[in-house]
Order: structure tokens, then C-alpha cells, then sequence
């Protein structure tokens, strides 16, 4: 792996991973565009682990909150930081089931150009959709246990490559009625358990195949994308303050067009887009 080839794959996941916009949709077009030999599973997890730690340095009061409340809850005490944690939990149960009944189309089918193309299309839409007619009067301190279901039902949707498990979180949240900025805050401590089950799961795989799983280049991965993952999050609250998630749909948008193009031939010169993603 080249230099170059590193800094844009851990750059390009530690963007695209919280935005709403879909990181398993550039992920695939890295390669596709940069002209680069697939990353490999160690990368993968590396930038990965990259992410997570920037989302736990970020809203690290939460999550001493939530540890918190977890121990006041072996002691039967009710607190906001046990029921956050509780809710956090509840969201992630259906992810893991659909995980499940999902794995074989995941890695095959559906990380077709075409579904992507579709997907990152229609859930743009419906991110812009809900955040123009979604009210924005509710905060995490008012989630309830089936609000965190129904955002975890819509997080197993993501799954499915092109739907952005942070756009369809955050659409979730935003039809639900929760402020901008608390719906991205949910959003990102659900990822917690999701990238750190995804990327044990996957460490497994290696070990099972005896392959190297730490590398000095897979350190210089994660350290990138802790990087970039940390300034996107950072960026992203600080303008979910003051302004709406319209430039994420529309971005959306455009790339999903785009993809649906050069998925059906409008485009010339994809075709070693679509031999990758296939």
C-alpha cells in the first residue's frame, strides 16, 4: 500500500463514517477511482478502530455518564445515564439480528454500483424529506425505549451498502422529532457498540485465517482516520447548530445520480468500477 493510497482511505473513512452521506459508498470507490489494490480486512478494521476512538474521545461525558448509570443500575438506582446506555442497547439489538439474515447479501449483491447508486439516491431524499418536515423540540433526555427501537430497526437498514448508517439514524431521529444536533449526538454513540462488534467479528476472521493482524501501516490507518473521523465529527455538530442537513442530502444526491449513470452505461469508462463493486 502506497502512501497516497493510505492517507485517502483513512481519510476518506474517517469523513465519510459519522457524515450522512455513506462511507461504504466511497469506501468502494476508492479503489474504483484512485486506481488502488483493495485495502484488505486488517485496513478495514484499522480505520475502523480509528473512528471508533475518535467518536469515544468526542462525547466521552456520555459515555462516562453511561458507564455510570450502568453501575448505579446494579444497585437498582434509576438514572439518565443508565437509561441513555439502556436505549443505546435497545438500538443496537436489531443491527446485530439483521446482521445475521443480511451477512450473504452484504458481501455479495448489494455492494453492487447499482445499489449504491439507488441507495445513497432515495435515502438522500428521505434525509431531506424528514429534516424539512421533522419537528425539532425533542432531546435525548426525552428518548424513550421505543424511539430508540425504531431508530434501531432504521440503523439494521444500513446494512444494506449506500444507506449510510448515520444518515438513516439521523433520519429516524429527525421524523421522530429530535433536534439536529441531538439526533447526530444519537446517532454516533450508537455507533459505539455497531463499529466495535463489526470490527471484532472481522479481527476474528483474521486470526482464524493466520493473517498479520497489526502493521505498522495498519497503525499509521487508524492514527489517519482518528484524525479526520475526530475534525468531521467535530465539524458536523457545530453546523447541525446552526443549519440543516440539506447539503448532505443534496450531496447525496448528485453521487447517487452519478452512480446510477456509470451503474447502467451512461457514464463511460466505469467499467472497472463495476467489475470491483461486483
Amino acid at each position: 500500500m502506497t502512501w497516497l493510497n493510505l492517507i485517502v482511505l483513512a481519510v476518506v473513512q474517517g469523513i465519510t463514517e459519522f457524515l450522512p452521506i455513506s462511507s461504504s459508498a466511497h469506501l468502494i470507490l476508492v479503489p474504483c477511482l484512485g486506481h488502488f489494490p483493495d485495502q484488505g480486512l486488517d485496513m478495514d478494521i484499522a480505520v475502523h478502530v480509528g473512528t471508533l476512538g475518535a467518536v469515544m474521545l468526542y462525547f466521552w461525558r456520555d459515555i462516562w455518564q453511561m458507564l455510570l448509570g450502568l453501575w448505579a443500575a446494579l444497585r437498582f438506582r434509576n438514572t439518565p445515564g443508565g437509561r441513555l446506555a439502556l436505549s443505546v442497547v435497545v438500538a443496537t439489538v436489531p443491527v446485530v439480528a439483521a446482521g445475521v439474515l443480511l451477512k450473504d447479501f452484504v458481501g455479495g449483491a448489494g455492494r453492487s454500483i447499482a445499489v449504491l447508486g439507488w441507495t445513497t439516491l432515495i435515502f438522500g431524499i428521505l434525509l431531506y424529506v424528514a429534516d424539512r418536515v421533522g419537528l425539532t423540540v425533542r432531546r435525548i433526555e426525552h428518548l424513550k425505549l421505543s424511539d430508540a427501537a425504531i431508530i434501531g430497526l432504521a440503523q439494521a437498514m444500513a446494512l444494506i451498502p449506500g444507506t449510510s448508517r448515520s444518515g438513516i439514524t439521523m433520519t429516524a431521529a429527525r421524523i421522530l422529532g429530535y433536534e439536529r444536533g441531538e439526533a447526530a449526538r444519537f446517532s454516533m454513540l450508537m455507533s459505539i457498540p455497531t463499529i466495535l462488534a463489526a470490527g471484532t467479528l472481522a479481527a476474528l476472521d483474521i486470526v482464524k485465517a493466520e493473517q498479520p493482524l497489526v502493521t505498522t501501516v495498519a497503525i499509521y490507518g487508524a492514527v489517519l482516520s482518528f484524525l479526520t473521523a475526530l475534525a468531521a465529527i467535530a465539524l458536523l455538530m457545530r453546523w447541525l447548530r446552526r443549519a440543516s442537513f440539506t447539503p448532505f442530502a443534496v450531496y447525496r444526491v448528485i453521487l447517487g445520480v452519478a452512480l446510477l449513470a456509470a451503474a447502467y452505461g451512461l457514464i463511460p469508462g466505469f467499467e472497472r468500477c463495476l467489475a470491483l463493486a461486483g
